[in-house]
């Protein structure tokens, strides 16, 4: 397989040496360019025909932003990694740049010396790049597809990772969502097709560092009929609200002081899976305190976390729903409950939020 080309695109010229030096690194990539505003970046985008891009957000000439949106209307576009520095107001644009259509996001160090900045920019940057990877990798090989044999008898057939009978399922009174690379693009297409009156709460991991999944929580707010909040410790869970889990914490389902009432925790627990927050955190709470009656949604995403949580939330009665690998940005977190049989429905993007809706009181 050819190298992955690509294009650093920043105006600082500290992190285009950065950024550039990082990607030079890997062996299977070749910098081919770079650009110091969105116009030369636009131009060398069209004449190099770079397989990614890094784009940094604020730049003269055009923005990362108008960068994005005029990528939008061209045909083939490059898969674009965002430079983000640690700020609200570049937690809010990065989530724009998110809704877009960009891939996932690197933060930028702010502090530290070179060495430094350059470890912590490849240590995020590298899991992206090979993922970029695999993706090409498959498309490079799917003309040597062969059509997988039918399944004779039962040994044949795929494992389901249940370790019991799954417990009685009533209607669900709470809806688990897990979601990773490509989320905010993904959610801000489903959560706005939910209507306002669902009667049940909706729990939502999404991977990402303090600050921004405010940000996210305020720009689906400003799209949804349901009030969507990022979580606090103590929120006692209601019908027709949308909780986000916080960047850089923990968060689980502990039962009310009455005994009747649930309320969000948020704790400093240890990251699971390389997550904090970590799905399958999340889901091991809400297959103990709603038994046969909770829905857990697994979508696009790097990685597997979620699995594990999702198998104890089958295991106690929960209707488990699975994004499509087609619509996913990342065919990673669906993946193993979809292969393992685990999941009850598997369904494009467009088509989550109804399911969920079915699945409701």
């Amino acid at each position: 397989m050819e190298k992955l080309r690509a294009i650093v695109i920043d105006d600082t010229i500290v992190y285009r040496k950065i950024v550039g030096d990082v990607l030079k690194e890997i062996p299977f990539v070749e910098v081919v360019g770079a650009a110091n505003n969105g116009k030369i970046a636009l131009s060398k985008i069209e004449s190099l025909k770079p397989d990614f891009i890094t784009l940094d957000i604020e730049m003269p000439e055009l923005n990362g932003i108008e960068v994005l949106q005029a990528l939008k209307n061209r045909p083939h576009p490059p898969v674009v990694i965002m430079l983000s520095t640690l700020t609200r107001h570049g937690s809010e644009m990065t989530i724009k740049a998110l809704e877009l259509g960009a891939f996932d996001f690197v933060p930028k160090p702010d502090e530290g010396k070179m060495a430094e900045n350059m470890e912590k920019v490849r240590d995020a940057i590298l899991p992206i790049v090979n993922t970029l990877k695999r993706q090409k990798e498959t498309r490079f090989k799917i003309h040597e597809k062969v059509q997988p044999k039918p399944l004779n008898d039962a040994a044949d057939k795929p494992k389901i990772p249940l370790v019991q009978k799954p417990a009685a399922r009533s209607k669900s009174e709470i809806v688990g969502i897990g979601i990773s690379t490509g989320g905010p693009n993904a959610l801000t297409r489903m959560i706005p097709m939910l209507p306002g009156n669902l009667k049940a709460p909706v729990l939502i991991v999404q991977h990402m560092p303090p600050l921004f999944t405010a940000s996210l929580a305020n720009s689906l707010n400003n799209k949804s009929a349901l009030h969507v909040k990022e979580a606090e410790n103590g929120d006692t869970i209601e019908p027709g609200k949308i909780y986000i889990a916080p960047g850089g914490k923990q968060m689980k389902i502990i039962a009310g002081a009455d005994g009747l009432t649930r309320k969000i925790k948020i704790t400093d627990d240890p990251p699971e899976n390389s997550c904090k927050p970590s799905v399958d955190y999340l889901f091991r709470s809400i297959a103990q305190y709603y038994v046969g009656r909770s829905t857990g949604v697994i979508m696009t995403g790097m990685g597997s976390d979620g699995s594990k949580g999702l198998v104890q939330m089958k295991n106690n009665g929960s209707f488990v729903i699975a994004q499509n690998e087609e619509t996913c940005t990342v065919y990673g977190m669906p993946k193993e409950p979809i292969e393992s049989g685990l999941a009850d429905v598997v369904v494009p993007l467009d088509k989550i939020a109804e399911e969920i809706i079915k699945t409701v009181i």
